[in-house]
């Protein structure tokens, strides 16, 4: 993926993650977070085997389609590279797959670009940042998780900070780096000092009764914390 390609400049921010959205009304939900700002709407999928849950499917992505966002997949699935053309038809934006989920890491980054997607490399809280290193020329932007993937009301792991500023130590200049679980207002400021530059927020987005506010109130903590760290 060339680093000309415009999606790099709005792959930022608050994620919202459609997991903790209403169903019944997703599309108005998720619309109302981007007239609120949000450039990214974050979409877990899980199929039951590299996590217990089991999520959504290329369906789900299709429906919002037109969505004035990136729409960024995140697969939590065994073999990713198996799926990574059907969400890729059903209008991914950004595929991110697991380094502990395929023993073919490199063939299945090359993949999502080659399907028009920027890639993404997710890794679990215990997996060694230096799969970074290998595969870094490959990588528009990685995914740092937050908390142990696959199971809901999770507290934000204190030590994730930490991970992110060696992430960023590995990473090639202008990769995106998204932190994903138990990001809220209690944690985004630290993250944000850490060198995250996307942040994906569900409960603390979609759980509030004005999504929208949600969405700026982060952003405005993610911003005052960044341009902190940059001042010292």
């Amino acid at each position: 993926m060339s680093a000309a390609d415009p999606r790099l400049d709005r792959l930022r921010g608050i994620a919202p993650s459609i997991l903790a959205a209403d169903f019944g009304r997703l599309r108005s939900q998720v619309e109302e977070t981007v007239a609120a700002g949000a450039t990214v709407i974050h979409v877990d999928v899980m199929d039951g085997h590299f996590v217990p849950p089991i999520t959504m499917g290329p369906l789900v992505v299709d429906a919002l389609k037109g969505i004035d966002a990136l729409l960024d997949v995140h697969l939590m699935v065994e073999r990713p590279e198996r799926h990574l053309a059907d969400f890729a038809k059903a209008g991914a934006d950004v595929l991110s797959v697991h380094a502990e989920a395929t023993p073919q890491l490199q063939y299945a980054l090359g993949l999502a670009r080659e399907l028009g997607a920027l890639a993404g490399l997710a890794v679990c809280p215990g997996t060694p940042n230096d799969v970074y290193v290998e595969n870094a020329a490959k990588v528009d932007m990685a995914v740092c998780m937050t908390v142990n993937p696959g199971w809901g009301g999770q507290s934000f792991i204190p030590t994730s900070p930490d991970k992110v500023r060696r992430i960023a130590e590995r990473v090639a200049p202008g990769t995106a780096i998204q932190v994903d679980g138990g990001v809220d207002l209690s944690t985004i400021g630290t993250c944000a000092q850490a060198g995250a530059t996307v942040f994906v927020a569900g409960s603390a987005v979609f759980g509030k009764d004005d999504p929208g506010q949600a969405v700026r109130d982060l952003a405005a903590a993610a911003e005052v914390a960044a341009r902190g760290a940059t001042a010292v």
